[in-house]
């Protein structure tokens, strides 16, 4: 009886020291995820590099400290983090579509497109990659391409919301200025409240001489989100293709006299 208390004290002397660094690492990963999502990016940052020392292979770590370090400013961190994270995870999707984000940051659509063309290569059907390809080829100048990403982003999605208003933008680029109207509208009768939509179709109308509903649309966009009222926001953030950005500030310029 003496042997098997000694053996069971000692197997329980073996075990608690691993149980113990799980049982850390998986509290500093639920704290360093919850400050995350809730955009406390300052204090989420010291928290994914205490994880980060208790595991320094966990490739899920190492990507979502890397986007908070491209929250924060800091992209070239975010590249080497997603960097590391793919070496650890060949096969995780997830770290070369925050990559490609991290380059799009740094304005390196050639990079940027080849994380995304990656994933779509083993999986044409993934809607973020779509959607993120079409805004690179959007900052590429490339509206046709745009449009095109933006349709199948929400085709194979048909919830995503931003991806459609992204088509009708490209199309009004393009000047196919009818079919971009009705897709707004579309979006507006099934999302009230979705504000680019309704910021999008504020500009569009005034462009076709509808100033009127023009200005009804926009009391509501500016309701929901005022950030539609910042050009660089609006081209460099939002991704807005020239022309309607242009349309809509001009639109905004005279009803603000």
């Amino acid at each position: 009886m003496i042997r098997i208390t000694v053996a069971l004290v000692l197997l329980l002397q073996l075990l608690s020291p691993q149980s113990t660094f799980a049982a850390d690492h998986q509290s500093l990963y639920d704290m360093a995820l919850k400050a995350s999502r809730s955009g406390d990016f300052d204090r989420a940052l010291p928290l994914w590099n205490q994880v980060l020392i208790v595991e320094p292979q966990d490739a899920a770590a190492l990507s979502n400290r890397g986007n908070v370090r491209l929250a924060l400013g800091d992209f070239d961190g975010a590249i080497d983090d997603q960097t590391r994270a793919m070496a650890i995870a060949p096969d995780e999707n997830d770290p070369h579509l925050n990559r490609g984000t991290a380059e799009e940051a740094q304005r390196d659509w050639q990079a940027a497109a080849e994380d995304y063309l990656w994933i779509l290569e083993r999986d044409p059907e993934d809607a973020a990659a779509l959607y993120n390809l079409g805004n690179v080829r959007g900052s590429q100048a490339d509206w046709s391409a745009a449009r095109e990403l933006f349709g199948e982003a929400f085709s194979v999605q048909p919830g995503f919301a931003m991806a459609r208003s992204s088509q009708a933008l490209a199309a009004w680029q393009e000047g196919d200025l009818a079919w971009a109207e009705s897709e707004l509208r579309k979006l507006i009768r099934r999302y009230p409240m979705f504000a680019d939509a309704r910021a999008a179709l504020s500009g569009l109308l005034w462009r076709q001489g509808a100033s009127g509903e023009a200005e009804s649309h926009w009391a509501a966009a500016a309701g929901l989100d005022q950030r539609y009222r910042q050009l660089d926001w609006l081209r460099d953030i939002r991704r807005w293709p020239p022309q309607p950005a242009e349309d809509l500030m001009a639109f905004l310029a005279l009803d603000e006299r």
